[in-house]
């Protein structure tokens, strides 16, 4: 398309390929996180219900993501899915963006808060045992190192002290497998479906499972009590997790799923930082020494897909230049 200026400029705006920027993505949604969660923790004490909030804050998520789909040429980009292919596309939706939340939720109510952080932030050891036999993905002794002082660091951070183990935790560990489950499917389809659209079809069909489950339950009621700050903390959120999944999906058609989930524990970051701001008390030693150990992790095991990248890349071309000299 040509302007008054006789610039033309690109049909779509779109965010280049490569590992290096599936992780610059990847940083993104975890600032995204950490800042979701220390909201999360404030709007669902303002609501009735937890699954009410949860279901209000994924529809305005998915009016957000589809409305942006559908300016990207989402809707040619649907048509274009093959038929078998979207059986897994729906079941992104129930596996990733609804039974997963009422689960978690679920589990909420009933388990410890300690321990119900502590098994949530296990998602990405979770991905990387899957990542390697369903995606193909290699994990040498970078990662693997990565993997394990990400590790520790969560535990300096979430000390799973005083864990027991109950219905609550058993609800939770099974919302964490969902959604390990969703990032492998997810990116097994990510080679095929343009990331928005994806985003966009996981929150849509989720939400259609999460509004059946409020009418089941007898909820839907709720809603039409909720006032007007209330429902500026939907609004609030819902937007938040619009960029949360735009930006993570992104981010997982360009990096290894095993490397993006690792990148999200920086989130815990975040969250850890504007919380201590926010009550004006500095966190102990051992929980900065927790950050220090996950950001260090989660740099080498960027810093080890972009090399990994960088040798594959180099292999690839090495032919071509090899017949050019020839020539």
């Amino acid at each position: 398309m040509f302007t008054a200026s006789g610039y033309r400029l690109p049909a779509r705006l779109t965010v280049p390929r490569g590992v290096g920027w599936g992780i610059a993505l990847a940083i993104g949604t975890a600032l995204i996180s950490g800042l979701a969660i220390y909201l999360n923790s404030f709007a669902v004490k303002q609501l009735p219900d937890a699954a009410v909030f949860t279901t209000l804050k994924n529809a305005v998520a998915a009016i957000v993501l589809i409305a942006l789909a559908v300016g990207l040429g989402g809707l040619r980009d649907v048509r274009a899915i093959e038929r078998r292919r979207w059986p897994a596309v729906l079941a992104v939706g129930l596996i990733g963006g609804s039974i997963p939340f009422i689960l978690f939720f679920t589990g909420l109510a009933q388990a410890s808060a300690p321990s119900a952080a502590f098994i949530q932030k296990t998602l990405f050891v979770w991905v990387a045992f899957l990542a390697v036999p369903f995606l193909g993905e290699r994990l040498g002794i970078a990662p693997i190192v990565g993997l394990v002082v990400l590790i520790g660091g969560q535990i300096l951070v979430l000390p799973p002290d005083g864990i027991v183990w109950g219905t609550g935790e058993t609800l939770i560990l099974a919302a964490t497998l969902f959604w390990a489950a969703e990032t492998i499917l997810v990116k097994h389809l990510l080679g095929s479906v343009p990331s928005h659209v994806m985003a966009a079809l996981r929150m849509g069909v989720g939400l259609v499972v999460l509004v059946g489950y409020l009418a089941v339950s007898g909820k839907l009621g709720l809603i039409a009590a909720l006032d007007g700050a209330q429902w500026s903390w939907v609004f609030l959120t819902g937007a938040v997790l619009a960029g949360y999944v735009a930006t993570w999906f992104a981010a997982l058609q360009r990096a290894p799923a095993s490397v993006v989930t690792s990148v999200l524990v920086l989130g815990a970051v975040v969250t850890g930082t504007l919380t201590a701001v926010s009550k004006g008390a500095p966190p102990s030693a051992t929980v900065v020494g927790g950050y220090v150990m996950i950001v260090v992790a989660a740099a080498l095991i960027a810093a080890w897909s972009r090399q990994a990248a960088g040798q594959v890349a180099a292999v690839t071309r090495q032919p071509i230049v090899a017949r050019v000299r020839a020539d």
